[in-house]
Parts: C-alpha cells; structure tokens; sequence
C-alpha cells in the first residue's frame, strides 16, 4: 500500500483559468500524479463532462482509482503521455479535446518518497524511474556508462558545470563498489565539487539530469506536443507547466512555431507567408505568486504557458 505523501497542485487557479473549462467538455491530464489538478477539473465538470488521465506511475494510477473509479466521468490510462494520440484514436476522440493540461517533472510524492530513489534529501535505492518495471534503473546506468556519456548528461541536462570532475569520481567509485543509494551519490557529489552554489545542494544539477535521461523526460516532451495540434478541438487549450529552462524552452518554442511557422531565411522574405497557423499562444508565461511560493517552495520555478487551437 502506497503511503501518503503531501501533494499541492501548482499554480492551481492559473490553471483552470487556462483551461477555460466548459462544463460538459472533453479534458486530458496528462500527468495525473496525485489528482490535484484533476480534482479542481472534475469539480469544474457537469454530467455529460468528461476528463481522462494519464500517468505513467502504477503509484498514480492506483491512487486515481482511489480518488474517482467510481465516477463516471472520469478514466485512467497508465502509460507515458506519448501515447496521447495513439490513446484518442482508440476512443475516436482525436480532434475534440477541449483541454490538455502537462504537468511536466517529477511530482511532490515522488520526491519525498525515499524508495523512489528521486531526491537526494532522502537515502533510498538509487531508482529514479517514473515506472520502475520500465527500462534501467540510475543505479545500473551509472554502473555501466563510460566516463564521457555521464559527464555528457550532467552537461546538458543539468547544466552542470563540474560534469567531468563528478563523472571521473563515479567512474572511479563505481571500480571500487556499486552506488546502490541516493545518500551515497549525493555524498560523492558534495565531495567532488570545489564551488557551492548559494542555498542549493551540489547534487541538485546532477540529480536533476539523471533523472531527465532516464525517464526520456525532453523527448517526450517534444513528442507529445507534436501530436497536440491534431487533438484538441478548435478553441481548445493547451497548458504546459515547466519546472526548469530545457522544458520550458521547448514548450516555448513549439507554441511560438505552431503560430508563426518555421520563419525563412532574411534571402527570402515572402517563402513563409502562406503558412497556416494551428495554435497561437494565450498571454504571456505564468509564474507563481508570492504566497504560493512562500506555501509551496517548490511552485518557485513553475512555468505556465498556455496556448489555443485555431478554427
């Protein structure tokens, strides 16, 4: 039995405005993760709405059963948010989603559960996978990767700057015993970087970027949104809530494309200007308040950006 972890939905209000929901639309949540979210949906939602969830963690999907498996209007699909098409299709829905909303990263309970192996905060086996019967675990990666694959992953999805001093001391490391725990790669992290970087923990890039690559996290990212365009109905809403600079970035740049199409060369001014728009993006990007962050620390580098689909 899951055991309970303290979840607050970020940027709450935000999002349900984004959504703009109708009360007997169609949504997705593509990152069910506790419910939060979907909760405030389904409250939002009349008799004939209808909202369907994704989530790749067994974890949040036995806690969606919990929560609304005897509510009609509502359904739960385990499985990566990449199979969004593929998903509607099976239902014959492509095309009449009303609103999408991604709840990118890893969630509250995740973190704060040891055994997940996410944080550094908590020691527990060295995991990090969103669903643990899928694909290698950090520990065994880290066993098996050269020095130059490792330093390349912390580089460019943590943006650490110490990336080769602490992939030469996990390969060094790894020769003498296995990191099997968290506790023991933050350790080796905290011992093998020179420089702090003020409140925040010398693990915090490294951790951040192993987690990314081995959940796929970037790719995914821009896989789902390519399949976005085609199911949502027109006047549906898209909301995209980042938690660091490489997913907002690609959130950012997929909205902005879709309504401005790939823009030509200077040489050839005239080349993009029958190109038809699918979305254009609504407001600017939303950030927390300083109450919610002051509440929840971790809605202080929440990013939300929300975009509509064009008749």
């Amino acid at each position: 039995m899951e055991q309970r972890y303290a979840h607050r939905p970020v940027l709450l209000a935000e999002v349900l405005d984004a959504l703009a929901i109708q009360p007997d639309g169609f949504y997705v949540d593509g990152t069910f993760g506790r419910g939060g979210h979907a909760a405030a949906i389904m409250d939002e939602l009349g008799p004939e709405g209808r909202l369907l969830a994704m989530d790749k963690d067994p974890e949040a999907v036995q806690s969606a059963e919990e929560q609304f498996g005897d509510d009609p209007r509502f359904e739960i699909q385990q499985g990566t948010f990449t199979m969004l098409s593929r998903v509607l299709a099976q239902r014959h829905l492509e095309g009449r989603v009303n609103g999408l909303l991604l709840d990118l990263g890893v969630s509250s309970p995740q973190l704060d559960n040891a055994s997940r192996g996410f944080s550094f905060s908590h020691d527990g086996p060295l995991d990090m996978r969103m669903d643990p019967t899928i694909g290698p675990s950090a520990a065994e990666w880290l066993q098996v990767a050269d020095e130059k694959s490792i330093s390349d992953v912390l580089r460019v999805y943590g943006e650490e700057r110490f990336s080769r001093r602490i992939a030469r001391a996990i390969v060094a490391r790894r020769a003498e015993e296995p990191l099997r725990t968290t506790g023991q790669l933050a350790e080796l992290i905290d011992t093998a970087v020179p420089s702090r970087e003020k409140g925040k923990h010398p693990a915090t890039r490294s951790f951040q970027a192993i987690r990314i690559f081995i959940n796929r996290e970037l790719d995914d990212v821009r896989d789902v949104l390519s399949q976005v365009p085609d199911m949502l109905a027109p006047g549906g809403r898209l909301a995209v809530i980042s938690f660091h600079s490489l997913e907002d970035r690609i959130v950012k740049r997929f909205i902005r494309d879709e309504y401005r199409g790939e823009q030509p060369p200077d040489e050839f001014p005239l080349a993009g200007m029958d190109y038809q728009p699918r979305l254009k993006p609504v407001g600017k990007a939303i950030r927390a308040g300083d109450a919610e962050v002051q509440e929840n620390p971790r809605a202080r580098s929440a990013v939300l950006r929300v975009a509509e689909r064009l008749q």
